[in-house]
């Protein structure tokens, strides 16, 4: 068992799950310096994955497993947390700037340049989606800031700077749904929880490419076994990634083809190659078999050829069309044998600037046992370990009501996020009301909401949360979906305009007369219960045959209303007068045994053109006068000539009133020419003068007369 040094308490494991094998790396930084502790690397015992993709995820798990326990039986440990990166087979990337504006001048700190990298990683998020026109879900699986400004102008650092607007421009890196989730699932099948992901060119330039070296226009390929993945360097930062799907494999298929074996012969017979001696080998025939070098190296020249025409032609065009100024390469297809001369000789540059990187960029890099790999082989998987430190950049998965959950960890999460996610539905969040009902009352809309319901219930691993609980890797999340409220119940008797009673003045009393209602055309009582849609109409007089009905009284003997001789279909409204005369006769009124009114929308449009008018042929005097004393002959004699409608010009209240349309006119018939509410009481009772003395409503008026009505507020 190896012995890990002190300050290795915080131990970092990280993968590099390769097409043709896994390297698994195990490490601390301590000053700057990573202490490699363990390697570990195991090949696949079968083409489990092609291209970066994994096509068996079980048999990759279980490769996983075993450098996992391979590596915790050397260094005694107990690995549960791993790094890991992904192959960009179907790599798509996005620039984008963030910006923060802060109230006041502050010193910048990790926080702050934290939210503004997350920012950045939404925004690019947003944009993706704007330009992804392929049915496939993609994630962000790593990003680099490329640039800080602070206010306004650029910096190296913007910690411990005073600023008012900080900024960043970042480039993100997008792959499939299911080659994260296929690295994930093999990930999790070894008993391992990812720690951190990011891609693998962006893992490689950690190591191969130093900040200090990032100020020159330099390319970093990484040849693996199915991807060759590119990076791009100018003025300090990384300016572009890219890959194209072709690396180490594509040349191994040729020698199964060509020496008739199986891939892992095809392996050992090109890796053999760099040597000077002769490769035995045996056939799928069982015949030995025996092959030069030089041989293999002419049976891979096409293929090389091939693959460095298309790794030029993806640098040239994530550098702007032009080629850079020299060349790193890692992994281990790109150590065969005329690898470098081909593609210095594609990018125009001299073959020395382009080059196989391993032990020479591990400068930072402590290897703590004699025997440990430091070749290009290892620079992935020991840049992967470096990413950790350098962003937190994962995924996390949690249980929302029994679904199994991926989400991105921007550091924030919450069970809002989670929801969102699984689309579980809004309203099923918050507190619902029941139905609403919809009616007007005098023609204007009105609204009586349901009750409120109750809030959904959230808990986080049986403990009580709420939408904004920060969630965890692992975590167990049960929402009850939120109630309705009870629809909205109401009656009529609850409205305001039915809870103010009427009043009336009968025989000198003041009596109090409950409010009536017309719904839909059809009288409904106080109990009726308001329906959607119900049109309702607030009656504001009583007929005198509706008093005399609810106060049982004789309707026999004649009755005065304000004064004035009435019908049993008279309106009778606010503060009105009702005298029952028993030594006046009763008005004539066919229309006794009926109430009529006026529809409930004509007196609800018009409160003045409700009262009574003296019919416009009937020669009765409607004061009840001396007309019965004079014979019918006389009577006759002396009614006028009947000119048709005449025109009188008045007084009202001060200002010239001119009526007409009618053949004579009396004291209410003013209503139709002033404005004055009578719905709305502003004292006991209405003061009405012709001339200076009191008149009755029903009393003629003639040219010239002056007119007074106001509110007796005494």
């Amino acid at each position: 068992m190896a012995k890990v040094k002190k300050g290795s308490d915080n131990l970092v494991f990280g993968l590099d799950i390769g097409t043709r094998s896994i390297v698994g790396t195990v490490g601390y930084i301590v000053k700057d310096k990573f202490h490699v502790v363990g390697q570990c690397v195991k090949e696949h015992e079968t083409r489990a994955m092609l291209d970066g993709q994994i096509h068996d995820i079980m048999k990759v798990g279980g490769t996983i497993k075993s450098v996992k326990e391979t590596l915790e039986k050397k260094l005694g440990v107990t690995l549960s947390d791993v790094c890991i990166a992904a192959a960009g087979r179907v790599l798509k990337t996005i620039t984008t700037t963030s910006e923060h504006i802060f109230d006041a001048e502050k010193e910048v700190d990790n926080e702050d340049i934290y939210n503004l990298l997350m920012d950045g990683v939404e925004q690019a998020y947003a944009d993706f989606a704007n330009v992804n026109d392929s049915d496939l879900k993609f994630y962000c699986v790593g990003y680099t800031p490329m640039r800080y400004y602070m206010n306004g102008y650029q910096i190296g650092n913007l910690e411990g700077h005073k600023a008012s607007k900080i900024s960043c421009e970042l480039i993100a890196t997008f792959l499939p749904d299911d080659v994260v989730d296929g690295l994930y699932k093999a990930v999790e099948i070894a008993g391992l929880t990812v720690a951190n992901m990011t891609l693998e060119p962006i893992a490689a330039i950690q190591v191969a490419i130093p900040e200090k070296f990032r100020m020159l226009n330099l390319a970093l390929v990484d040849v693996g076994a199915g991807t060759s993945d590119i990076s791009i360097t100018n003025d300090g930062t990384i300016v572009a990634y890219g890959m194209i799907p072709t690396a180490g494999d594509s040349l191994t298929d040729i020698i199964v083809q060509n020496c008739l074996v199986d891939f892992d012969t095809a392996e050992m017979i090109k890796r053999s190659a760099d040597g000077k001696k002769a490769i035995e080998y045996t056939d799928i025939m069982g015949l030995p078999q025996t092959i030069e070098p030089a041989r293999v190296h002419e049976m891979l020249d096409a293929k090389l050829e091939e693959m460095t025409d298309l790794v030029a032609a993806e640098i040239k065009r994530l550098n702007g069309e032009k080629s850079v100024s020299a060349v790193f390469v890692v992994g281990g297809g790109g150590t065969v044998k005329g690898y470098t001369d081909k593609l210095a000789q594609k990018l125009g540059i001299v073959k020395e600037r382009v080059a196989v990187r391993g032990k020479e960029v591990m400068q930072t890099i402590v290897f703590e046992n004699e025997d440990a790999i430091q070749d290009s082989l290892m620079v992935t998987p020991i840049g992967i370990c470096l990413s950790y430190y350098a962003q937190s950049n994962n995924f996390i998965f949690v249980n929302f009501n029994g679904t199994r959950l991926k989400l991105y960890d921007n550091g924030k999460l919450t069970v809002s996020d989670a929801a969102m996610q699984v689309s579980f539905p809004n309203e099923d969040l918050f507190p619902k009301r029941g139905k609403a009902v919809n009616f007007t009352v005098n023609k204007k809309q009105r609204m009586i909401r349901g009750e409120q319901g109750d809030s959904s219930v959230i808990t986080i691993n049986g403990e009580p949360g709420d939408l904004y609980s920060a969630i965890t890797s692992g975590d167990d999340i049960n929402v009850t979906p939120s109630t309705a409220g009870a629809d909205a119940d109401a009656s009529l008797g609850s409205l305001k305009e039915l809870s103010e009673p009427l009043h009336a003045v009968v025989n000198g009393k003041t009596i109090e007369l409950p409010r009536t209602a017309i719904v839909n055309g059809e009288r409904q009582n106080e109990f009726y219960q308001i329906k959607d849609g119900d049109e309702i109409v607030i009656e504001n007089y009583y007929t005198v045959s509706d008093i005399c009905k609810l106060l049982e009284l004789e309707s026999g003997a004649g009755i005065l209303v304000n004064g004035t001789a009435a019908k049993m279909s008279t309106k009778v409204y606010e503060n009105f007068t009702l005298d029952f005369d028993n030594n006046a006769p009763m008005d004539s009124d066919e229309e006794a045994e009926t109430d009529g009114n006026l529809s409930a929308e004509e007196d609800a449009d018009s409160y003045s053109s409700e009262y009574d008018k003296l019919p416009e042929d009937d020669s009765e005097d409607d004061n009840g006068s001396d007309a019965e004393d004079e014979s019918e002959e006389a009577v006759e004699d002396e009614k006028p000539v009947d000119n048709g409608p005449v025109e009188i010009s008045i007084t009202a209240n001060g200002s010239p009133v001119t009526m007409h349309g009618k053949k004579s006119y009396v004291f209410v018939d003013v209503f139709d020419y002033i404005d004055f509410d009578l719905r709305n009481p502003a004292g006991r009772s209405v003061i009405t003068k012709v001339n200076g003395r009191e008149a009755a409503y029903m009393q003629p008026i003639s040219e010239g007369d002056v007119l007074e009505i106001y509110w007796d507020r005494d």
